[in-house]
């Protein structure tokens, strides 16, 4: 039986980052995929000619890794730089303004005080009441966390990390996100790897410089290390034993937090959106914002021309989708839409053709969306990263320390970082 010189669960884009650089480095490595496809959390769905993300979707910002993979694999980012809408109720929309109680996410840049949640801390602000809903909203749904329990010093270490890569700019990739995570693993095939799907792993057993990878199939992988990249959620649901537990770390996972997010995607047979007003802002509206609604986010493919509307709903407030079938959340968005379009929900519900909805705490891949980190835990992904006798190395999204958390960009910094910790380790053996 071979034993690979490093053993990676998972085949998000943690394990296949981390895999791709070991092996460019002439390590032996193996990549174990629960899935039957590569890509944890980026799931590409393709109905006919329209893409739909299930997953991640945005590239948020300029980062570098991020960047390269993309010209390297030769996909297309096209921006999103449409109209930014908000609802007024009855129908009537306007043009959201940008900034709106938003500088005291900024204030959080230089915030010295003792961490708090979210909520403690507006509530201890000047902010008026819709201001305060607003911010509230918004921490619940591009962190999809909690806001009173979201750490106010993560959040400002975010603002800082996002003003750094023009976070504020947001492009997607024509062809599918999906394509990254295949390219990856094409390139690691290349390089001699081995990618095995489905094969979930039911066990971890390791003494320093020896992994045995037991998966349900009853095949056992065996290393000399093993890199972990199992979804924050699983790793705090303890569905992978190990034998023996790195209690301390697991310890850390379980102060963590996974978000939750119920997302869908409607396809229309046309973007009736378009000839709403005001005009020309609807024909390029990119976001539409509705504070009493839920969904509270919506965005359009503009300025791609398919005619969806993706809903996005975060934090506590994904609980009221989450037991709903494909047809209840269709049939519901559509109404939701009509108020705020001032349309008759049976004319929006007739030009329906398919609703795509994914939730992510019901995926016993991931059981949850992304990490977020409360109040009092600033430190845990750092901690949890620290590798454990130069043989368990833990990576994912939730490991970031460079607080671009829950963001694809921090998977694969994650799994740079694991792999540059085994090299590191590797090279002082001489």
């Amino acid at each position: 039986m071979d034993v690979f010189d490093v053993v990676v669960v998972g085949a998000g884009m943690a394990g296949l980052t981390a895999a791709r650089a070991l092996l460019e480095r002439g390590l032996t490595v193996c990549v174990v995929e629960a899935q039957d496809r590569v890509g944890g959390r980026v799931l590409t769905r393709r109905l006919g000619d329209t893409v739909v993300e299930l997953g991640a979707e945005f590239v948020h910002g300029r980062p570098t890794e991020l960047w390269a993979l993309i010209q390297e694999a030769g996909v297309t980012a096209v921006e999103r730089d449409g109209a930014m809408m908000e609802s007024e109720g009855d129908g009537v929309l306007s043009e959201s303004d940008e900034e709106g109680g938003f500088s005291i996410l900024d204030e959080l840049e230089d915030y010295k005080g003792p961490d708090c949640g979210f909520l403690e801390y507006i509530e201890r602000m000047d902010v008026d009441e819709e201001d305060q809903l607003m911010l509230i909203r918004y921490v619940e749904g591009f962190n999809a966390a909690d806001a009173r329990d979201a750490s106010v010093i993560a959040l400002g270490l975010q603002q800082k990390a996002e003003d750094a890569i023009s976070g504020d700019r947001m492009w997607h990739v024509r062809e599918g996100y999906a394509r990254l995570p295949e390219y990856l693993a094409e390139r690691a095939a290349a390089l001699g790897g081995a990618v095995r799907l489905g094969m979930p792993v039911e066990e971890i057993r390791w003494e320093r410089g020896a992994v045995a990878v037991q998966c349900a199939s009853a095949e056992t992988i065996k290393g000399k290390r093993v890199v972990v990249t199992l979804p924050l959620g699983v790793l705090q649901a303890g569905v992978v034993r190990f034998i023996p537990e790195p209690e301390d770390r697991l310890e850390i996972a379980t102060r963590m937090r996974m978000g939750q997010v119920v997302r869908f995607t409607l396809v229309f047979r046309g973007a009736f959106w378009h000839g709403l007003k005001p005009q020309p802002q609807m024909q390029t509206m990119s976001f539409l914002f509705s504070l009493d609604e839920v969904p509270g986010v919506w965005w359009t493919p503009h300025p791609e021309g398919e005619a969806t509307l993706t809903g996005w709903v975060g934090g506590p407030r994904s609980d009221a989708l989450a037991a709903l079938t494909a047809e209840e959340i269709g049939e519901q968005a559509c109404e939701t839409l009509a108020r705020i379009f001032g349309l008759q929900a049976d004319d929006v519900l007739a030009g329906l053709v398919a609703c795509e909805p994914h939730d992510w705490r019901s995926d016993p891949w991931t059981l949850g969306a992304y990490s977020y980190i409360p109040a009092g835990e600033i430190d845990s992904p750092r901690a949890l990263g620290v590798p454990v006798e130069e043989t368990l190395y833990f990576a994912g999204e939730h490991t970031d320390v460079t607080g671009h958390w829950g963001t694809v960009h921090a998977a694969m910094r994650s799994g740079l970082r694991a792999a540059e910790q085994i090299l590191g380790e590797i090279s002082a053996l001489g």
